[in-house]
């Protein structure tokens, strides 16, 4: 009598079923993790364009507006009073973790923020000609639109370049202090023009860092939590690499 073949409801997978089955799971999340990204990077460009939208109209108003220039010139008490505000917001953004996650207290800190940064932009750009500020405006969005691609399409890792970075911070530091402690018997152009092509070589790495920080496709990244952490950083980026353009090629208003 020949014995039948069991059948066992019961019987575990068989290896292949369950490496199958591991790997379908893994795609899942891979691809929910893609999709978390994606609407990360798309929400903190949308942030981004309208801080940088509000500062390049500030800036605008004050060097094309004649009695606005005249007003904030003749009061600079009030570039302090934005000052103080940009400092307190930034320490909240940048220190207090839980307080940059809280809605809508992180919006309303980075509206601040915005607001007074783009003010002393705005002070700072009334004092050099138009041609000048349009002309940097100009050379700081082409060097953004070069940086991002160069973030989104090259393998070189920029986040790995900590060490280089931090060397270059501390070359400015030490330029910044030689430059304070000559300034007083005299200024010195072409220490100055050293230390603005340092400046915007440095935040222009700086913006490849952030933005490859962003994508999330290097050795380091930063949480689709911390959107307002990834605009603060690449809104002063530009900024800053806006300033120093403006220090290498501003010229004075007549």
């Amino acid at each position: 009598m020949k014995k039948g073949k069991v059948n066992d409801d019961n019987e575990p997978p068989s290896y292949q079923e369950a490496t199958a089955g591991y790997e379908e799971m893994q795609a899942q999340f891979s691809w929910d993790d893609k999709t978390i990204r994606r609407t990360f990077i798309r929400k903190v460009y949308a942030i981004l364009m309208v801080q940088l939208l509000v500062t390049l109209g500030i800036i605008a108003l004050f060097t094309f507006c004649a009695p606005v220039r005249f007003y904030i010139q003749t009061h600079p008490s009030l570039y302090m009073v934005s000052y103080l505000m940009f400092f307190a917001t930034y320490i909240a953004l940048s220190c207090c973790g839980d307080l940059r996650r809280q809605f809508p207290w992180n919006i309303i800190l980075l509206v601040l923020f915005t607001l007074s940064m783009a003010f002393m932009m705005g002070f700072v750009s009334s004092f050099y000609n138009t041609k000048s500020v349009v002309l940097c405006v100009g050379i700081t969005a082409m060097v953004c639109f070069c940086v991002t691609i160069f973030s989104f399409q090259s393998k070189i890792d920029v986040t790995s370049c900590q060490g280089v970075l931090f060397s270059l911070c501390m070359v400015m530091l030490l330029c910044a202090i030689t430059m304070s402690i000559v300034v007083p018997f005299g200024y010195v152009p072409w220490l100055h023009a050293i230390y603005a092509v340092m400046g915007a070589i440095l935040f222009t790495l700086f913006l490849a860092f952030d933005t490859q920080m962003l994508l999330g496709n290097k050795r380091f990244t930063i949480s689709p939590e911390e959107y307002i952490f990834a605009t603060l950083s690449i809104y002063l980026d530009i900024i800053y690499l806006f300033s120093f353009l403006l220090q290498i090629m501003g010229g004075g208003r007549d």
